[in-house]
C-alpha cells in the first residue's frame, strides 16, 4: 500500500514538473493559461493592416476640411475635457506672431478682476508647489525641503524681461525639468495665469509710492 502511495506520489511531481516547469526556466512553447483573464484580445495597431477596409490600412484618413470644435459638454465640465476649439487667433493659441516664428507681447484676454482670480487660482493648483505663492520660487518642492534643485524664481530678471508669448509656450509645451501643462490648463486659462504671474512679478517690484494714496492707510508697514 505504501509502496503504490510512493509511486502516485512521484508520477504526481512529474506531471507538475511537466506542466508547469521549474521557475525561472524558459521554453518557446506557448504557455498553458488557467485563467487568461482577457490577456488575447482583437485589436487595432496604430498604422498597422486591416483587411476590414479597402485600402488596407488600420488607420483613416482625416476627413478633408475637418475642423475641431468644442462641444456643449465641454462647456459645461471644461475641467473635465480637453480643450479643442478651434481658435483662429494665432497668437492667443500658441504665444506667437502670424508668421509663426518670434514670441509676441501683451495678454489676449480681458484684464478684469475675474480672470485675475481665475488666474491665480489656477497658479495656486498647478504652480505653487514648485514656484511658491509669491513666486519665489519656494514652494513645497523646493530644495530645502524635498531636494529638488532646479526650480527657478519667477521674480528674476530673466524671466521679469520674458515675453508673455514665450511663457505661454513654456506652460503649454514645458521646458527643462518643467512639465508641460498643455493637456491640463485651457488656452484662454494659460494666459490667465501669465496675468496672474505678472502680477506677482510687478508686486515683487513695487514699493509704497505705487500704492494710491487713499489706500496707503489700509497698509501694515
Amino acid at each position: 500500500m505504501l509502496r503504490n502511495f510512493f509511486i502516485f506520489y512521484a508520477f504526481f511531481l512529474v506531471l507538475v514538473f511537466t506542466v508547469f516547469g521549474f521557475r525561472g526556466c524558459k521554453s518557446e512553447r506557448t504557455p498553458i493559461e488557467i485563467f487568461p483573464d482577457m490577456d488575447h484580445q482583437a485589436r487595432f495597431h496604430p498604422q498597422g493592416a486591416s483587411d476590414f477596409f479597402p485600402d488596407g490600412r488600420m488607420d483613416r484618413p482625416q476627413i478633408p476640411g475637418r475642423m475641431p470644435f468644442i462641444t456643449a459638454e465641454q462647456e459645461q465640465f471644461p475641467h473635465l475635457m480637453p480643450d479643442t476649439r478651434y481658435r483662429g487667433d494665432t497668437y492667443l493659441a500658441t504665444g506667437k506672431r502670424a508668421d509663426g516664428d518670434e514670441y509676441g507681447d501683451g495678454i489676449p484676454v480681458s484684464l478684469t478682476e475675474s480672470n485675475m482670480r481665475h488666474g491665480r487660482d489656477l497658479y495656486q493648483i498647478y504652480c505653487a508647489i514648485c514656484h511658491g505663492d509669491s513666486g519665489d520660487g519656494g514652494g513645497v518642492l523646493a530644495a530645502e525641503r524635498y531636494g529638488y534643485p532646479t526650480i527657478v524664481s519667477l521674480l528674476q530678471q530673466r524671466l521679469l524681461d520674458q515675453s508673455d508669448g514665450e511663457m505661454f509656450e513654456v506652460i503649454t509645451h514645458g521646458r527643462g525639468t518643467m512639465g508641460a501643462y498643455g493637456s491640463k490648463i485651457r488656452v484662454e486659462d494659460r494666459w490667465k495665469v501669465i496675468m496672474y504671474v505678472r502680477a506677482l512679478q510687478r508686486a515683487s517690484q513695487g514699493s509704497v509710492d505705487d500704492v494710491p494714496s487713499a489706500r496707503r492707510g489700509e497698509l501694515d508697514l
